[in-house]
Formats: structure tokens, C-alpha cells, sequence
């Protein structure tokens, strides 16, 4: 009885890590906002369509998603060549 609950709950902690490294995979992408998304962000923080400060805020926007953009290829580049020993 002691060994079936020891492979129970086993079983049981490596389905909830599995499925915590699934959730993982599913983290926070910039690229993931659409275009209505800034739009709207910006037109609540920065003003109305085609002032100012809201095409200083869609830049913004634009230069954090390249900034995050190449911070993710690097990290992804980098766990690539770990992986392959270089």
C-alpha cells in the first residue's frame, strides 16, 4: 500500500511539472499585441489619432518590440549553441 501511494503521488509530480513547463512555454510576447491593442493604448496615454504624443507613444511601442524581439533571438540563439556544446 505505501509503494502504490509512493508511485501516485510520483506520477502526480511529474504530470504537474509537465504541465507547468507547458505553461511556461506560453509566456508574455510583445509581438503577441495587435495593432488594436496600441492603438488603443495610445490613443488613452498619449491622445487622439495622429497627434503628437500619440505617434511618439506607437513609436514607443514599436521600439520596445524590436528591443524585445532581439533580446528573445538572443536568448534563443544562446540556448542553441549550449545545447549543441559550442
Amino acid at each position: 500500500m505505501g509503494s502504490m501511494t509512493f508511485t501516485r503521488h510520483a506520477a502526480i509530480v511529474v504530470t504537474v511539472l509537465s504541465l507547468g513547463g507547458c505553461a511556461n512555454l506560453e509566456r508574455h510576447n510583445p509581438n503577441a499585441l495587435s495593432q488594436g491593442d496600441d492603438d488603443a493604448y495610445c490613443q488613452t496615454h498619449g491622445g487622439p489619432q495622429g497627434s503628437a504624443a500619440y505617434t511618439a507613444c506607437r513609436k514607443n511601442r514599436d521600439v520596445a518590440v524590436t528591443r524585445s524581439d532581439r533580446m528573445e533571438r538572443s536568448h534563443r540563439d544562446l540556448a542553441e549553441r549550449m545545447l549543441n556544446g559550442q
